[in-house]
């Protein structure tokens, strides 16, 4: 098979570098892919939402599937682009693709099927939204409706954070449309997780748990990010855990969206609280989560590419996948600055040296070539994977990789996985 992978990032290089693996694939592009990429693809210099772009590229070199990456084409509709040209498509349509595009369609699914999440209201008038937050106090949590790139969501542990979040967003239009409105959650206590399932419309298959750390600082302190590192398995997740997350949360989900004529197929990703009362869905992503996809790429036994095409064939209920049974932990390494301002274009060394470990892999995030020198390109720039035969072994060996990377003007978190090793 001819196959085309959709994105620039980390997850991209998991998913570019697992499919390259398949026997199934005779030949992987990328669009428009970075320099980690490009050693397991050909890249295309087509953007992620250029989807007249991207379809008649497809058509014209004879793609047999599509694979997007990031949100933001499946939001603006590149699988049913592809579909409607004829192309076989991983993903959700962008009816479906709701799910992550906005915080309102969510929760309104997940109230009309019983989904136990966070209590919510919805604000467009700043004044309505700053009244509501003097009403009900702090900690609070603030997000832009729509799509906001992993920074439209605020954990206020006061009023004055709370109100600045709602100011920025309603007043100062720093998400743009996406902000035009903000969803207020009830802040949930407990243990995030992520949680992620192959669903073809009707069938559900859970994949591996991982947990990632969204806070920039040690100690989960400091600003949320896209996520500074992740491991897998998540210890939380016990198997009555999961059991609960199925019934309760992913199951009436499923059954929700296709009473809504919109089926979901592709890769549902619940983001999770655990709390005392149980399991609580905090928000959904219709794609692989980054940097969970490369902590789960790195632990899975089996070929990813039939999964993907049974998922979208409607035939996952005949499809099983097999794990390594290390644990992995990914550290991301971000420039200096992020998730502020960053400088661009700085040099970075010593990846091959990383490369070299054992049961370590580099996955390229925000990086570029220029001649023989690497350059980064974006705020989270590597994704440092290691595997171990237990979370602290992995953790151990991702450090050890992360100290062989010459790069002044880079920085990560140095506790990544430390809520597994705290039990």
């Amino acid at each position: 098979m001819r196959i085309l992978v959709v994105g620039s990032g980390g997850r991209e290089h998991a998913l570019a570098w697992k499919i390259a693996a398949s026997p199934l694939c005779d030949a992987l592009y990328a669009a428009p892919g970075n320099a980690g990429i490009a050693q397991e693809a050909t890249c295309i210099d087509i953007g992620i939402e250029d989807i007249g772009g991207l379809v008649s590229w497809a058509r014209d070199n004879r793609i047999d599937f599509v694979v997007p990456g990031p949100e933001a084409s499946v939001v603006a509709g590149l699988v049913d682009a592809m579909e409607a040209a004829g192309i076989t498509c991983f993903g959700p349509s962008a009816a479906a693709a709701r799910l992550e595009a906005s915080k309102t369609f969510t929760k309104e699914v997940a109230d009309a099927a019983g989904v136990p999440t966070a209590a919510w209201e919805r604000f467009e008038d700043a004044a309505a939204a700053r009244a509501y937050i003097a009403r009900v106090g702090a900690p609070i949590v603030v997000k832009a409706d729509g799509l906001a790139a992993g920074k439209g969501v605020t954990v206020a542990m006061t009023q004055q954070e709370a109100i600045a979040a709602i100011d920025d967003a309603l007043e100062a239009r720093i998400f743009g449309k996406e902000g035009a409105s903000v969803v207020i959650e009830e802040f949930l206590v407990g243990e995030e997780a992520s949680f992620h399932v192959l669903c073809d419309g009707k069938h559900v298959l859970p994949l591996a748990t991982a947990q990632d750390h969204k806070r920039v600082g040690d100690g989960d302190t400091g600003p949320n990010t896209g996520g500074m590192g992740c491991y897998s398995p998540a210890p939380v997740v016990t198997p009555e855990v999961e059991a609960a997350v199925m019934e309760r949360i992913i199951r009436p989900t499923v059954a929700r969206m296709a009473q809504l004529g919109c089926p979901f197929k592709g890769v549902l990703y619940a983001g999770l609280m655990i709390t005392d009362e149980g399991p609580k869905l905090i928000e959904y992503n219709v794609r692989f989560g980054d940097p969970e996809a490369q902590v789960m790429m790195a632990r899975l036994m089996s070929d990813l590419v039939p999964a993907l095409l049974a998922t979208r064939d409607g035939t996952l209920g005949h499809v099983d996948l097999r794990w390594w049974p290390k644990a992995a932990v990914s550290v991301v390494m971000a420039t200096r600055g992020y998730p502020g301002s960053y400088p661009r274009d700085t040099e970075i060394g010593g990846i091959e040296a990383a490369g070299a470990l054992d049961d370590v892999i580099v996955f390229h995030a925000g990086t570029k070539r220029d001649g023989a020198r690497l350059l980064s390109s974006g705020g989270r720039v590597l994704g440092v994977t290691a595997l171990g035969d237990t979370i602290a072994v992995a953790q151990a060996q991702a450090y050890r990789a992360v100290d062989a990377i010459a790069w002044p003007d880079g920085f990560c978190r140095r506790d990544i996985g430390w809520r597994a090793l705290g039990r």
